[in-house]
């Protein structure tokens, strides 16, 4: 069995938390997938807002 980093699953949640608004209780219900999934779209939607290369946010 692997163990996700505590420091990751913080930095994931307030990224989340700061671009779209949700509970910490949402954010931690959510699967590590999702949480990176939502972490990649914020970034890709980020990305194109500010004209950046793809990926921003490298999880």
């Amino acid at each position: 069995m692997t163990v996700y980093p505590a420091d990751k699953i913080y930095e994931e949640a307030a990224f989340i938390a700061y671009y779209m608004h949700w509970s910490h209780d949402d954010i931690m219900q959510m699967s590590h997938r999702d949480r990176l999934r939502w972490c990649r779209e914020i970034s890709r939607i980020n990305s194109r807002l500010n004209q950046e290369p793809e990926n921003a946010f490298r999880v």
